[in-house]
């Protein structure tokens, strides 16, 4: 079964190209120019695997585009387009639940990688593992991380983080190994991201202080969960 993509890009002659370029690639495109036309099909089937978000689109931005889908399909992969190289663009994605952003005119054969890595993390959480971590416990299969006061759905970027530091568990962790291994690359804006995971994850784990998430200066970070078999 081929990949399917939702694809929303106003721009005609680049929505074009990619959609082309991508069912080159054997993906199953649907290109969308007017962002309205996706919010009608949230209430009903909604067959996509990832979704491509350029950010300046009319009557609709792709921001609050995100909003809509990630609220009605809270784990639906997002990559956003954006034509401004800014960190508030890359930031304000991050906070909404994006797995990746790439910015315009991109290299297609990048946003083939990028999609595809997307998509391999997602596969990684199809199989379920229960992980009893302090006060909290972790379902990998439905992202789900749930403690007596309340329980948080996950974003893929934010599970996959959350395993990996467990585990290096009772460790130091330099940012630069984080970087390295999940992001793939290690620049000022994927430093800024790390920096809005780690917080997220903080706040999570808050109503334990057994759990701790250490910021190290000009290193990483100090680990340590306490894992109950």
């Amino acid at each position: 079964m081929k990949t399917k993509i939702l694809l929303a890009e106003d721009d005609p002659d680049f929505g074009m190209i990619l959609k082309q370029y991508l069912e080159l690639e054997d993906f199953e495109v649907s290109w969308f120019q007017n962002p309205e036309d996706i919010v009608q099909l949230l209430s009903s089937d909604f067959p996509f695997h990832i979704g491509i978000l350029d950010i300046m689109m009319p009557n609709i931005d792709g921001f609050s585009l995100a909003k809509m889908i990630v609220k009605e399909r809270n784990n639906f992969p997002l990559l956003f387009l954006t034509a401004k190289n800014q960190k508030i663009d890359r930031l304000t994605g991050l906070k909404i639940g994006a797995d990746d952003y790439i910015a315009k005119p991109c290299d297609p054969e990048e946003l083939v990688l990028r999609i595809k890595n997307i998509l391999k993390r997602t596969s990684l959480f199809t199989s379920e593992i229960q992980v009893k971590i302090g006060q909290y416990s972790l379902d990998t299969k439905k992202l789900l991380l749930s403690h007596p006061n309340g329980n948080t759905r996950l974003t893929i970027r934010e599970q996959e983080l959350l395993l990996y530091l467990l585990e290096h568990n009772q460790t130091t962790i330099t940012r630069n190994n984080i970087l390295d291994n999940l992001w793939e690359t290690n620049d000022y804006f994927t430093g800024r991201s790390l920096d809005v995971f780690i917080s997220r994850l903080r706040k999570y784990f808050s109503y334990d202080p057994k759990i701790k998430i250490q910021s190290l200066r000009g290193i990483g970070f100090e680990i340590d969960f306490p894992i109950l078999k």
